[in-house]
């Protein structure tokens, strides 16, 4: 299956577009000479390490998000863990400073870090699918659609194409989830995954780890939507309203500049659109028994909106760091970097926009 998705993408609408290909000709000995009509813009130069679409591609993609998310999420581990103690028990935790203050004054500064092992290995899973699959669904997708329909549906795409790689990326993530949130949210339950994964699994089975599935799903897929054609577009917006130069004469500093910028600004919408999710799921992993109505019924409205301060800060710059982290990554393997998508020529012929 994965093979024919592979090759289904490998022949997208979204390759690189400086790939050069010789053509037939009448002065060279092998029948082969470049044309001379052709124009290739200075970024061509670049020697790029795989093709787009290759297997390799794509693994050094998911690769990449094993990075951007895993080493993210761990750093922002004390602020996610006061922001879970404010969406269960915001009577005690009022806000994020007073939530700080008051766990380092009854655990000490270590409880800050409660959680961090879970959270590595459960974002670094979901990581490698959000990334790496979204980049092959983004390509199916656009195989699907055409040349000329994937420019004109293209947020849609994007939608489509991470709301598909999250589908996935989520079941990697919830077992590893639901520890982290009850080590996080239960003092004297656990204090680490080693502790914690053999006691869901004795008292619960393995429906206690999935038993959060849906409402991660309500979570992490609209965020995630949220997150990639929020990204796609603002990038493409900065280009060509703010960025005083095209994007090939622009270095790599100055790109990353631009990823991190359009990522900040996707993540405070991110947080927004997820956060009534996140706080049920917070909540239905530290009430034993509960289930997704039973907890979005005792929230209210307002409850469910609990915490938003602090998750709008956390996202906002998770975000932008995945983004920096995940395109560097691409810089760093010399990985195809195709330009934000330009309307093709058949359109604008369609269109009557060509002289």
């Amino acid at each position: 299956m994965y093979s024919s998705i592979f090759q289904s993408a490998k022949n997208g609408y979204f390759v690189n577009p400086f790939h050069a290909k010789c053509e037939a000709g009448n002065n060279d000995s092998e029948g082969l000479s470049v044309n001379p009509a052709r124009t290739i813009q200075a970024a061509s130069t670049e020697e790029h390490s795989c093709e787009f679409g290759s297997t390799k591609y794509f693994a050094l993609c998911a690769f990449g998000g094993v990075l951007s998310c895993g080493i993210t999420h761990t750093a922002v581990v004390p602020l996610d863990l006061v922001k879970c103690r404010i969406q269960v028990d915001a009577a005690k935790y009022k806000n994020i400073f007073h939530g700080f203050k008051l766990t380092v004054a009854e655990e000490g500064l270590r409880a800050l870090g409660k959680g961090w092992a879970p959270t590595f290995i459960g974002y670094s899973m979901q990581g490698l699918c959000k990334f790496g699959f979204y980049e092959v669904f983004k390509d199916v997708y656009s195989k699907l659609l055409g040349e000329e329909n994937t420019f004109l549906w293209r947020t849609s795409l994007y939608l489509a194409a991470s709301a598909s790689a999250e589908f996935f990326a989520d079941i990697a993530l919830c077992p590893m989830e639901a520890i982290k949130v009850r080590i996080q949210t239960q003092p004297g339950w656990s204090n680490t995954l080693r502790e914690g994964f053999p006691r869901i699994l004795k008292d619960e089975g393995m429906t206690g780890f999935y038993k959060g599935l849906v409402p991660l799903w309500a979570r992490q897929i609209p965020y995630t939507m949220m997150k990639f054609a929020c990204f796609e577009r603002t990038v493409e917006a900065l280009y060509k309203f703010v960025v005083p130069k095209p994007r090939s004469e622009c270095s790599k500093g100055e790109q990353l500049v631009v990823t991190f910028a359009a990522g900040y600004i996707a993540g405070v919408f991110c947080a927004i659109v997820s956060h009534p999710a996140d706080t049920i799921v917070s909540k239905l992993n530290q009430a034993k028994g509960s289930n997704f109505i039973d907890v979005a019924k005792s929230l209210g409205l307002m409850g469910m909106w609990k915490g938003l301060g602090p998750r709008i800060i956390m996202i906002g710059t998770l975000t932008a760091l995945q983004w920096f982290i995940y395109d560097s990554v691409k810089v760093f393997f010399r990985l195809p970097r195709p330009p934000p998508p330009e309307m093709p020529e058949s359109l604008k012929r369609k269109l009557g926009l060509l002289q």
